[in-house]
């Protein structure tokens, strides 16, 4: 056996649980491109369907060398307006306070809202436009929505899979995607041994009702 075997055998392990340690392992990643024009507003015969917090979540997993964390956000407001109960002709807008994340450990929830990543005294929303929406199948989701994100003061163009459904007097949207923070200028490293991964896993559950 050779005799440094005894020390590439846990250095294995560890490169093994770091790379099981990646949120966005195995997940649909979103295009990101830069901004595009806003679409039209909703005509006047649209039908308005709102959501927010309360029986709905944005939440989402990052990751460092040696642990994942789960954040969510606990306020934010969104709407869908529907054209004749087809999505591909509907229009949604979410926008997040910045300042209610909250993370699995009270440090970094603090360490997440200063200057090292989302900065929310400088930057107190996050906004979502959408600019199109796109039917079509793929890992289980039956829409492609596409829009424009406001995020830590960069606005890209991002288009990920979801899973739409109208159903009555409700529209439901769920949706599993990673992004990379460096796309939107979150460039914190973190410590030399224990380095943050760039990609994080964003999760949405909505549950939007007809006003």
């Amino acid at each position: 056996m050779n005799k440094y075997a005894w020390m590439l055998a846990p250095l294995s392990l560890f490169a093994l649980a770091a790379c099981d340690n990646d949120p966005a392992a195995g997940k649909t990643r979103a295009e990101v491109k830069e901004a595009v024009a806003a679409a039209e507003p909703a005509p006047a015969s649209a039908e308005r369907y709102a959501f927010s917090n309360e029986g709905s979540a944005v939440s989402f997993v990052g990751a460092k060398l040696t642990a994942k964390h789960d954040g969510k956000f606990e306020k934010f407001t969104g709407s869908i307006d529907l054209v004749d109960r087809d999505p591909v002709k509907s229009r949604v807008e979410v926008e997040i306070d910045m300042d209610s994340l909250v993370a699995d450990d009270e440090r970094l929830t603090g360490h997440l809202k200063n200057e090292d990543f989302f900065d929310v005294a400088k930057f107190p929303t996050a906004k979502f436009v959408s600019t199109s929406v796109e039917a079509r199948a793929q890992d289980g989701a039956t829409h492609v929505v596409t829009g424009n994100l406001t995020l830590h003061g960069v606005t890209k163009s991002i288009s990920f899979p979801a899973k739409v459904k109208v159903d009555g007097d409700r529209v439901t949207v769920d949706a599993e995607f990673a992004i990379n923070r460096k796309d939107f200028d979150i460039v914190y490293p973190g410590m030399p041994d224990d380095l943050i991964k760039d990609e994080v896993l964003i999760k949405l559950d909505v549950d939007a009702k007809k006003q």
